[in-house]
């Protein structure tokens, strides 16, 4: 379970977005992470902090097939990424890395920024705790949770954490 406070994004963030071109000479995730969202929103890293959510519309993580966009998001702290729906490459990449990410129409229509959200993994139950309103995602199948857990899919092969 996490609980944090949400930034919301509109439809069609693409990773160039996410994580601008510009950035991407580095593998290192921390500075990536210090430039996560700056071209839709400069002060976004100056706000969020560990444990925050982030919602966004249809089709979050659209463009380019880098895994650098997902990671820029984990690293600077985001505990979950939900959204009407995501971009398929965003979505496996996300699983790759173990950032849990939700789609959830409902969930992405009734929170707002800044309000106070909790996530139930197990159950895949998303509470508004400002608007003391509950959405219901689909909970990840066992696999996807263990890859999560584990802190992304290679740790998961490895058998690590």
């Amino acid at each position: 379970m996490v609980q944090g406070k949400v930034y919301k994004f509109p439809d069609n963030v693409d990773t160039d977005v996410i994580i601008p071109a510009r950035y991407l000479n580095t593998p290192n995730a921390k500075e990536l992470a210090a430039h996560c969202m700056e071209d839709i929103d400069a002060n976004f890293v100056k706000k969020v902090k560990s444990g925050d959510i982030m919602v966004g519309g249809w089709n979050f993580g659209c463009g380019s097939s880098r895994e650098h966009a997902p990671l820029a998001i984990k690293t600077c702290g985001v505990s979950c990424v939900i959204a009407k729906s995501f971009a398929r490459i965003f979505y496996r990449n996300s699983i790759n890395i173990g950032m849990p990410i939700l789609e959830c129409e409902a969930a992405s229509d009734g929170i707002s920024e800044g309000d106070e959200v909790s996530i139930d993994f197990d159950t895949g139950v998303i509470t508004n705790v400002t608007k003391g309103e509950s959405y219901q995602a689909q909970p990840f199948p066992p696999f996807i949770k263990d890859i999560i857990e584990k802190g992304g899919l290679m740790a998961s092969i490895k058998g690590e954490k």
